[in-house]
């Protein structure tokens, strides 16, 4: 009944994004449905029809762009790849120039940008060019009827990720529990209203691809990793000195008998120390996210928004899952553009970088990180690291500056507040 009722989430959301859908993305869906929540694809259908999602007629990405096929006709490939990537630009410019406004095609302007997104990154690939136009010259083809085995369920990138469109390499494995986050350049920081001396200069920032965890680590997941490692928790340097005592004893605190608090294995684990945070990290084959690759997550290929969903605060959902007395269930609150949930709210969650108010004055432009030492060398050293680390996300019970994606908090890596969690991340080869 649970994976149904996510699914369900997971339906809901999608369909605020794309209200019809075409053939290949039912597929997806459908394939979703069995692969990762467990229903048959009757049941996946029946969810589909209740939900209205209607088999609509495909986007053609040409016109999205307001280009002829005729166009480009027998042009060189680079020549198509500028003229597709010119147009994506004026229009997107445009989106954003408009604010908040809702379109004449029902779509926000957040959605349409997507679909920009997602007409330009089709167009530019020689194949999916040419798979595309196949597709348009094709009559649609009626799914209600149809019944589809396992083996015959086709993969669909949005339904891999979330709600945001872009291209996924064929050779890159995505294990369960993460998303991918593409490659290239963000804003990072804030110059709005709210925004602190530290979160400023905004600057550009280029990231290499990687994946990162769809919600944070939680008390049940903790509780394997413990489970797994009784005999080692207290590696010689936890025994020679006084971070031991915050390694276990002050986590645990907030469970009994060694067990997390009944009824909140889906919750995310609180009170850990960012050494505690390393060691898990270290265990899963993953590491903490550098600060800069927590943003870029966070906001979901969203540019220059205050949170991961856009400008506006729904009082609805701030007082669900911020403005509460305590942590949630993950998965819960709004999902972002890179299928994120969690991001913002719920716990605080520790980066790998040393905190410093004046780092975005003297930042790296690809992939920074915060501290003297390398990316490898912080998470390979961790047990000598001392000084303060930077936390993202903002917690439960915070108001709505805290949770903005920009906004910055350290705190000493031996520290276990009630608020402080965590996520993980890894890189792609």
């Amino acid at each position: 009944m649970q994976e149904r009722e996510a699914y369900i989430t997971f339906i809901n959301e999608f369909k605020t994004v794309s209200p019809t859908i075409t053939n290949q993305q039912r597929i997806g869906l459908l394939q979703r449905a069995v692969q990762q929540h467990g229903l048959s694809v009757d049941e996946a259908s029946e969810i589909l029809n209740a939900a209205g999602m209607i088999v609509g007629e495909m986007d053609n990405f040409f016109e999205v762009l307001g280009i002829s096929i005729e166009q480009i006709h027998e042009l060189e490939d680079q020549t198509i790849v500028n003229i597709v990537k010119a147009a994506h630009d004026k229009h997107y410019r445009t989106s954003l120039a408009a604010g908040a406004r809702i379109r004449p095609d029902g779509k926000t302007e957040e959605q349409w940008r997507m679909l920009l997104n997602h007409a330009r990154d089709t167009l530019i690939d020689t194949n999916k060019r040419a798979e595309h136009i196949a597709m348009l010259r094709k009559d649609n083809q009626d799914l209600e009827a149809v019944t589809l085995p396992l083996s015959d369920l086709t993969d669909f990138d949005t339904t891999r990720q979330g709600l945001s469109y872009y291209t996924i390499p064929d050779d890159v494995e995505i294990p369960d529990g993460m998303v991918y986050i593409p490659e290239g350049e963000f804003q990072m920081g804030s110059d709005d209203e709210e925004a602190n001396d530290d979160e400023q200069p905004v600057h550009t920032v280029y990231l290499d691809a990687f994946l990162m965890d769809r919600y944070p680590v939680t008390n049940a997941e903790f509780k394997a990793f413990l489970n797994a490692n009784i005999q080692t928790l207290r590696p010689e340097w936890l025994k020679e000195s006084n971070k031991k005592t915050y390694f276990v004893k002050e986590l645990l605190r907030y469970w009994h008998n060694g067990m997390f608090p009944y009824g909140k294995d889906d919750h995310p684990i609180i009170g850990v120390s960012w050494y505690a945070a390393m060691i898990y990290a270290e265990w899963s084959g993953k590491r903490l996210p550098t600060e800069a690759e927590w943003e870029k997550a966070a906001r979901g290929g969203l540019v220059g928004k205050k949170y991961p969903w856009g400008d506006s605060t729904d009082s609805d959902t701030f007082e669900s899952t911020y403005e509460v007395e305590s942590t949630v269930p993950v998965g819960l609150s709004n999902v972002n553009g890179y299928g994120l949930y969690d991001i913002s709210g719920n716990v605080w969650e520790w980066c790998l970088d040393a905190y410093s108010a004046m780092f975005y004055a003297i930042y790296p432009q690809q992939n920074p990180i915060s501290d003297i030492n390398s990316v490898e060398w912080v998470a390979s050293n961790y047990h000598r690291v001392n000084s303060p680390r930077v936390l993202r996300g903002g917690p439960w019970g915070t108001e709505s500056k805290g949770v903005r994606v920009s906004h910055r908090f350290s705190s000493n890596p031996i520290d276990t507040l009630p608020t402080f969690g965590f996520r993980c991340v890894k890189g792609i080869p």
